[in-house]
């Protein structure tokens, strides 16, 4: 609800980037807060409060207090929004005019700047130029910060943040010099490498000994981070982090940046930049390693991955990065044991996510790797199998689900939405009526918004007659499963399954837990039968209306 004319109740919106903070800039928050709040006394505007977005960047409009300001607005009897200047609203020109000259006037608010006369009751027929110059500034201030990186890159100068084992050196910001805390455990990692250690033993290592990982350690002793960022800190070590420390040349003394770019100066997106164009220059920084013990590490790293793929004692899955636990989403990974000479027979797959060092760890699903291949290999050649007839009703089969469960979704999801709308208008028309009736709106604005608001019903009862017609995911399904089956062709029926041919057809396969016969949570003797879910998701076509819980054979070891 709006208030009539005869109260101003007013948002003020303050806004400053950091790059103008640097730069100095007269539009600091303090001058734009005293700006707005002299202007309200002279003009007899009551200010019902401030929203402050105080180092956001005026490059797009996903800040967190105008978008607050933006909920409020419609549970406030707030009429006015008041900022410094067009700029404090933002420097994107599409969307700065559409908050200033669309959003604010359609929903009955009067959008007003104090130092560029901006103001929604009146013409403004200077602000196309306005708010294209503020995008320039916007363009222009975002080249003159990249030339400042590629200038200090260039130089050596360090323009990043540090990465664990340095800091920022007291005497030259643009240099990097050991941390005393975290340079001991970057050299304890390349000295373990070097020795031998898996990665993954020197992760269990430091947690066993309590070091704190890179990312905590940033979150409780050097940098700013938000709630919901330090909340993703993890307390522990993985491989992955220590991976990465032991391939990051920068422990040589060697700057390595501008790995990533920035799509756009409005998006925050960023892609990674191909290596020969990496800004790279050697000797600006102390080394924590020598290059034999970096060079040692790297020979080091995944040997024993090498190991494994050559040794004839170590089996070696078909399943790998495939197969995932329906538990907790984790892969499985290959493990068992030798009895009197058999292997395969005691081969499984395993969740990794049960480790004993692991927090909220799976309770774990575990499946014979013969019977899984087995299974894989004869619901395959069930597809392969079939003729272009069997293939053609299998397509169309899955197209009239589709058309089935997403059209019928999408159509009374929308129906829903425009129903609820109609009442709404409904209810906001009388209001409109009432409030005309009892003085407090006049009958010119009485006129336009009950006009906008019947032009918004006939949309929304247009939007229900066309509710009937055919999604295109219909189409899209069709094609997948013909692609499918033109690769289909080309194979007869699969012997034994291989690596290459699971790559070409699957695209994952889920296994959840044993489910035993009689209510019992576990096997009482080795031939205890048990059903087991199997889901195979193939390329292009996904999962199949096929049986969903594989019968596999009773297993004789569990």
């Amino acid at each position: 609800m709006r208030t009539g004319n005869n109260l101003k109740l007013a948002f003020a919106y303050l806004r400053l980037s950091n790059e103008e903070a640097r730069n100095g800039e007269s539009s600091s928050i303090a001058n734009q807060r005293q700006m707005i709040r002299d202007y309200c006394q002279r003009q007899g505007i009551a200010l019902v409060r401030e929203f402050v977005d105080d180092g956001y960047s005026g490059g797009n409009f996903d800040r967190p207090a105008f978008q607050d300001m933006l909920r409020q607005l419609d549970a406030s009897e707030a009429n006015m929004v008041i900022t410094k200047d067009l700029s404090r609203l933002g420097r994107d020109m599409r969307e700065a005019s559409y908050y200033a000259e669309q959003f604010f006037p359609e929903r009955g608010i009067r959008y007003l700047t104090i130092a560029d006369n901006f103001d929604t009751a009146h013409e403004n027929v200077m602000a196309p130029f306005q708010f294209a110059m503020n995008e320039v500034y916007l363009r222009d201030g975002s080249r003159k910060v990249k030339d400042v990186l590629r200038s200090k890159r260039e130089n050596g100068q360090y323009c990043a943040c540090p990465p664990y084992g340095y800091r920022k050196d007291p005497m030259n910001k643009n240099r990097l010099s050991p941390d005393e805390q975290t340079a001991p455990v970057v050299q304890r990692i390349f000295d373990r490498a070097a020795s031998g250690d898996s990665s993954r033993k020197i992760a269990l290592d430091l947690n066993a000994d309590g070091v704190i990982p890179p990312l905590k350690y940033r979150v409780l002793f050097r940098d700013d981070f938000s709630p919901e960022g330090a909340a993703r800190a993890s307390d522990l070590w993985n491989y992955t982090t220590v991976k990465r420390i032991l391939k990051n040349p920068v422990y040589l003394g060697h700057t390595m940046l501008g790995k990533s770019r920035k799509v756009s100066v409005k998006s925050k997106k960023k892609i990674a930049v191909p290596k020969q164009d990496w800004a790279v220059t050697h000797d600006t920084h102390p080394a924590l390693i020598t290059l034999p013990l970096f060079e040692q590490a790297q020979r080091n790293l995944g040997r024993g991955r090498r190991l494994n793929q050559t040794d004839s004692a170590i089996r070696k899955s078909i399943f790998a990065g495939l197969v995932f636990c329906a538990r907790c989403g984790h892969a499985l990974c290959s493990c068992g044991t030798v009895y009197k000479g058999e292997r395969e027979k005691y081969w499984y797959l395993s969740c990794t996510h049960q480790r004993s060092d692991i927090a909220n760890r799976c309770a774990g699903v575990r499946v014979k790797y013969a019977d899984l291949a087995e299974v894989v290999r004869r619901d395959l050649n069930e597809l392969l199998a079939l003729d272009d007839t069997q293939a053609e009703a299998l397509a169309l089969s899955a197209v009239e689900k589709e058309k089935g469960i997403s059209e019928a979704t999408a159509r009374q999801a929308r129906l829903q939405q425009a129903q609820a709308r109609l009442l709404t208008i409904d209810k906001v028309v009388a209001k409109l009526y009432t409030d005309n009736a009892e003085g407090r709106l006049d009958d010119d604005r009485l006129t336009r918004m009950v006009a906008a608001l019947e032009q918004e019903s006939a949309a929304h009862q247009a939007t229900i007659a066309a509710l009937a017609q055919v999604s295109p995911d219909a189409e899209n399904t069709a094609k997948r499963y013909q692609r499918f089956f033109t690769l289909a062709k080309q194979y007869s029926q699969i012997d034994v399954l291989d690596r290459e041919t699971l790559l070409t057809f699957i695209e994952r396969i889920e296994v959840g837990p044993k489910e035993f016969e009689n209510g019992l949570s576990k096997a009482t003797h080795r031939n205890t039968p048990y059903r087991q879910c199997i889901r195979i998701f193939y390329r292009f076509i996904g999962e199949l209306d096929t049986e969903e819980n594989q019968q596999l054979p009773a297993s004789s070891n569990f």
